[in-house]
C-alpha cells in the first residue's frame, strides 16, 4: 500500500482489494468503511474524492479493512446496523439483522394497524413478545413504530441480552422493553398471555453450514443460525406453544427458511386454534414470511 492516497483512489484500491478475497460487494464495503473510519457519510466522501488521507485516517482504515478482508462481515466491523429506523449496535454476540427480518416487522405492523381488536396506529395498548430476540431488532421496531406498549423480548444467552439492552437504550425505548433470559416460551409465567407473538428463529438445517458464506458460517453464532436437521426444531417448538400465549384474534409471525414455509403452515394447522395460516414472498418471490391469528 503506498504512503499517499486519496479518498477516490482509496475506495478504488479498496475496492479491488476486497474483491480479490471473495468479498462480494468490495466497493460499497469500502466506502462504508472509510466513512466510518473518518467519521463521515458515503454522500460526504463522495464531495471529497480528491482530498488526500493524512497519516492517521490511514492508520484508522487499515485495520477496519484488513478484517473485512478476513471476511469478517461489515457491520460487526463497523458494529452498526441498519434496520427499518433503527441505528442499531451489533457484535458477534448477536445476529446482524436481514431485510426477510424487516418484512416480518412490516406484516405485524400492518396487523397491528388494521383496527384488529379495536387498535390503531395512534393507540399504545398491545402487548408483543419476541422469541429469541437477539439485538433486539423485531421488539426495538414494533415499539418505535407500532401501537405496542410494551414487548417481552427473550433470549436464551444473556450475551444477546445485554446488546439488546443496549440498542434500546441507544434508542429510547428501554422503558417499554422487558427482557427476559431463557429459551423460547421458558422465561415467561403461566398464564402470560399477548397480543403479537413474533420471531425470527434459528432455522438452518445442521448439514448446510458448510454451504453458507464465511461472513455467515465462520463469524456469526451459530446457536442463532442452526436448528436440527431440517432447521425445523425450533419453529415447531414455537407453533406447539403459541396457542397457549396468545390472547383470543393474536397473531403469530414468524420468519422462516427457505422451503420451509409449507412445513410450518403445516405446525399451525395441526396445532389447531388458528385461522389458515398466510404466507408471505420476500421480494424475489420465496415464501419466508407465516402468519396465523388466534380464533
Amino acid at each position: 500500500m503506498k504512503e499517499s492516497w486519496t479518498v477516490l483512489g482509496m475506495i478504488l484500491w479498496s475496492a479491488s482489494y476486497l474483491a480479490e478475497r471473495g468479498v462480494e460487494h468490495g466497493r460499497l464495503d469500502a466506502e462504508h468503511l472509510l466513512a466510518h473510519a473518518l467519521g463521515a457519510t458515503r454522500l460526504q466522501l463522495y464531495l471529497q474524492f480528491d482530498r488526500p488521507l493524512d497519516a492517521g485516517e490511514l492508520a484508522t482504515f487499515k485495520p477496519l479493512l484488513l478484517r473485512r478482508a478476513r471476511r469478517e462481515p461489515l457491520q460487526y466491523v463497523t458494529g452498526r446496523a441498519a434496520f427499518r429506523e433503527l441505528d442499531l449496535a451489533v457484535d458477534r454476540r448477536v445476529l446482524i439483522p436481514r431485510p426477510e427480518t424487516e418484512m416480518l416487522v412490516e406484516a405485524v405492523l400492518e396487523w397491528a394497524r388494521s383496527g384488529v381488536r379495536g387498535c390503531d396506529s395512534r393507540g399504545a395498548d398491545l402487548d408483543g413478545v419476541d422469541l429469541g430476540t437477539g439485538s433486539g431488532c423485531i421488539a426495538l421496531s414494533l415499539l418505535a413504530e407500532g401501537p405496542f406498549r410494551r414487548v417481552v423480548a427473550t433470549d436464551a444467552y444473556e450475551e444477546a441480552l445485554d446488546v439488546a439492552v443496549a440498542n434500546a437504550c441507544r434508542v429510547g425505548l428501554a422503558e417499554r422493553l422487558e427482557t427476559r433470559l431463557g429459551p423460547l416460551w421458558d422465561p415467561l409465567a403461566p398464564g402470560e398471555r399477548f397480543d403479537v407473538v413474533a420471531s425470527n428463529p434459528p432455522y438452518v438445517a445442521d448439514a448446510e453450514a458448510a454451504q453458507l458464506e464465511p461472513e455467515v458460517r465462520d463469524w456469526e453464532p451459530a446457536t442463532a443460525l442452526f436448528s436440527g436437521t431440517h432447521g425445523l426444531d425450533v419453529l415447531e417448538a414455537i407453533v406447539a406453544g403459541a396457542g397457549q400465549r396468545l390472547r383470543p384474534g393474536g397473531l403469530l409471525a414468524l420468519e422462516v427458511g427457505l422451503g420451509q414455509a409449507a412445513s410450518v403452515a403445516g405446525y399451525v394447522r395441526a396445532a389447531g386454534g388458528f385461522g389458515e395460516p398466510r404466507i408471505l414472498r420476500d421480494l424475489v418471490g420465496r415464501p419466508r414470511i407465516v402468519l396465523a391469528e388466534q380464533v
